[in-house]
């Protein structure tokens, strides 16, 4: 197998991490408790490395580690019942030098202000890498939207994006779907950015409905982008895909999807889990059927056609290909050296702490990052955003090539990178990303 573990990994600076009604104002990397890893701790340790490897200026490190803008706002909600609720909202632009700010929209009860700061500038290295002209950002409410009736949620979604409206639009920042939200969501939120601009904006979001302007493979995106690195890395390393065995953590928009998508391409997927439980059949799950069982029963748990798991160990099944593809920080210090792949695919943003990296390089794992291995949303969403701008609509199978031939082009790009300088895979895709961004940054230069 051809070397791509990375060398010295540099230390790390965060902000602690924030609870509670945040201002929107923002810090430069302080120093952090070297034993407490969140997912802003992990991106900026990756950009230390990245801005080491780079030898860019202090200047510009502590520019590419600060978000651009910041918007907390208290988003008030009346029940159905007639009581009001208050939820805390956030949107995060991390970075513009390489156009608008693009990046999902999430709902979830521990959504926090770092969580956004992270995976804003996750996006930023993501749009780079793939070479999408936007830069990163991100929003979060922290909210439960299975404890909330439609009408809840619609009026939730629409009073959030009155209240982010001041900093959103098609040329500057453009929500897409996350964890909590959907097609329906997007919809809602295009309805009143239209309504508070006097005509229809098709381009203010992606993952739109079809019927409304959205693309064509857009809802699957994420899941087939996963699948063409998943391929490409099994056979990178001598594995052919019809002879090797998978586990996804994560039955949701990304791992539900990229399950089937592997066992069209013939690997045998053995175990699946949920945040309910897991389920594992050693000769292969039968992945529309298990669908059919979650779609009835909200779960994984009680599948018929398995036998059941805890969640954990289905991290550490020895199979060889992992797909985490639920949230940040799953395949940590106290897991990965127990990890049984030998090729990890990060469909879900974070999944691998640095102390988990480092532990998996040594063993010989191929980890491949999140912002190469699941960037086919954002590929697809920028497809749809050029579509809304010309009002041209593109056929699913024109979607679908451009999305193969921009994945695997990046993943060529990524490697070639990797082993010309013996360094992870991590750190090539993060090195050429932010080498990307920095450029764009000097040549622009700075207004005065």
């Amino acid at each position: 197998m051809t070397d791509v573990l990375a060398a010295t990994t540099m230390s790390t600076a965060t902000d602690a991490s924030q609870a509670g009604f945040e201002t929107a104002t923002s810090s430069a990397p302080q120093p952090a408790d070297a034993h407490v890893a969140t997912p802003l701790s992990d991106a900026r340790s990756q950009l230390a490395e990245a801005v080491g490897l780079l030898g860019l200026t202090d200047g510009l490190h502590q520019m590419l580690a600060t978000p651009r803008r910041e918007l907390s706002v208290a988003v008030p909600l009346r029940m159905d019942s007639g009581e009001s609720r208050l939820y805390l909202g956030y949107r995060v632009q991390h970075n513009f030098s390489r156009g608008p700010a693009k990046g999902g929209l999430r709902y979830a009860p521990n959504v926090n202000l770092d969580e956004v700061r992270a995976l804003a500038m996750w996006m930023t290295w993501k749009c780079a890498l793939l070479d999408v002209p936007y830069g990163g950002a991100k929003g979060g409410l922290a909210i439960d939207p299975r404890e909330h009736s439609m009408a809840e949620l619609e009026r939730v979604t629409r009073r959030y994006t009155s209240e982010i409206l001041p900093i959103i639009g098609p040329e500057r920042d453009i929500p897409a779907p996350d964890i909590g939200t959907d097609e329906q969501t997007m919809a809602w939120m295009m309805d009143t950015y239209s309504v508070n601009s006097g005509y229809t904006v098709p381009g203010i979001v992606t993952g739109k409905p079809i019927s409304l302007g959205g693309s064509q493979g857009r809802a699957s995106a994420t899941s087939r982008g996963v699948t063409h690195i998943a391929l490409a890395a099994l056979r990178h390393v001598g594995l052919e895909p019809s002879r090797s065995t998978a586990a996804v953590q994560g039955f949701g928009k990304v791992g539900a999807d990229a399950a089937r998508f592997l066992v069209e391409a013939s690997v045998t997927v053995t175990g699946v889990s949920d945040q309910y439980g897991a389920v594992f059949n050693a000769a292969g799950l039968d992945i529309e059927a298990l669908g059919d069982h979650v779609r009835a029963t909200g779960s994984v748990v009680g599948f018929a056609g398995a036998e059941p798991i805890e969640g954990a160990d289905l991290l550490t099944l020895e199979v060889d290909l992992l797909v985490p593809a639920a949230v940040e920080g799953v395949l940590h210090d106290g897991n990965a050296g127990r990890v049984g792949a030998k090729v990890v695919v990060e469909g879900a943003n974070g999944p691998t702490t640095p102390a988990a990296d480092r532990i998996m390089r040594e063993r010989g794992i191929l980890v491949v990052p999140d912002i190469l291995a699941n960037a086919g949303g954002v590929i697809v969403s920028y497809f749809e955003w050029v579509q809304a701008n010309q009002a041209y609509w593109w056929r699913a199978d024109e979607v679908e090539s451009r999305l193969e031939e921009r994945m695997l082009s990046a993943w060529q790009c990524v490697l070639g990178y990797a082993v010309a300088r013996g360094l992870s895979l991590r750190t090539a895709a993060t090195a050429l990303a932010v080498e990307r961004v920095a450029e764009a940054h000097k040549l622009r230069g700075l207004y005065p």
